[in-house]
């Protein structure tokens, strides 16, 4: 059941799929989503099943570029504050999700019941072919939480999407994600942009487009609302992730010797095994390229049946945040 997103009949039979109320997962430039009409809130009920996630877990909404993205905007969301339209203006199509006030009466099993939802313009063109396809027949955004069971690896190809659900679900194949984790999150719902979820856009960018300075999520008096990908345990591999510093990492190697098996290595640094049954990939030094492989990696080292997953720490710079904050909640 992978399609081809480059065909148009493709993306008309999606569209037709997600207006009679089925569930389609479909590519973005960040990773795969499921989506659902975000307007029925029984399909979006549909999602909640399918993935195995908790109802009151929020899903984002994603809406078209122009005039379509336009109308859906003014269908899901109040008037956005000032800061919150120059974000939009400047990151979308892109990889940033905004948390707004919520119309009533709309949205509500997307929004996990809260007064606030989360909305993304995203810049794949597979996507946004996708989009503009159900706008012209009523569907004015789709929920598409990434397109996994509930808390582990998210796909960022279709066969990894086809591996999650196999033949019962309906994939529209638009190549490996570029981006590769999630969107940026930024809450615009009490008075300042305040960061849920760190991504490949980074808190300068979003300060230096906005005009305002970036609170974190607990600077505030008023409590965040829920958003997805902020629990403390996601993105999980079936094996343990753990992550450890260069030095550790081959200490460890030295300790097990030739009797290392079953763990498997991402790294920046070349590190030495007299194991032959260790499985080791470079990690790239460059904070794109390294969110660009992440999950794809880790859904690889699964495959190969490993015990074990060593990851080396990325660095502090501002750019890796996205790829820490990805790893960090893998490991937990």
């Amino acid at each position: 059941m992978i399609f081809n997103g480059d065909l148009p009949d493709a993306i008309a039979e999606a569209a037709r799929v997600l207006r009679a109320g089925g569930l389609v997962a479909f590519p973005t430039e960040t990773v795969y989503g499921l989506g659902a009409d975000a307007s029925n809130d029984t399909a979006v009920a549909g999602i909640f099943a399918a993935k195995g996630r908790p109802s009151d877990h929020p899903l984002i909404v994603h809406i078209a570029a122009g005039a379509h993205g336009t109308q859906s905007l003014s269908r899901f969301a109040q008037p956005l504050p000032p800061f919150a339209q120059a974000l939009a203006t400047a990151f979308w199509p892109g990889p940033l999700t905004l948390i707004v006030t919520r119309q009533p009466g709309v949205g509500a099993a997307a929004a996990g019941g809260q007064d606030t939802i989360g909305l993304r313009c995203p810049a794949h063109p597979v996507a946004q072919a996708l989009l503009e396809a159900c706008a012209e027949i009523g569907v004015p955004g789709l929920a598409g939480p990434s397109a996994n069971r509930f808390g582990r690896v998210s796909p960022t190809t279709a066969q990894h999407v086809h591996d999650e659900f196999g033949d019962g679900l309906m994939v529209i194949d638009g190549g490996p994600c570029a981006v590769g984790i999630e969107s940026t999150i930024v809450d615009c719902t009490r008075g300042a942009p305040v960061l849920l979820r760190p991504g490949v856009i980074t808190r300068a960018q979003i300060e230096a487009a906005c005009g305002e300075t970036l609170s974190s999520k607990d600077a505030l008096s008023e409590p965040a609302p829920r958003a997805s990908g902020t629990l403390e345990s996601h993105y999980a591999p079936t094996a343990r992730l753990r992550l450890m510093d260069a030095k550790a990492m081959q200490t460890g190697l030295d300790v097990l010797g030739a009797n290392a098996a079953h763990i498997a290595i991402w790294s920046r640094t070349l590190l030495r095994s007299r194991s032959s049954r260790i499985v080791q990939r470079r990690m790239p030094d460059d904070a794109a390229a390294s969110a660009q492989q992440l999950f794809a990696v880790l859904r690889e080292f699964d495959a190969q049946g490993v015990k074990l997953i060593w990851v080396e720490m990325p660095p502090l710079d501002a750019e890796w945040e996205g790829v820490r904050d990805r790893l960090q909640r893998a490991a937990a």
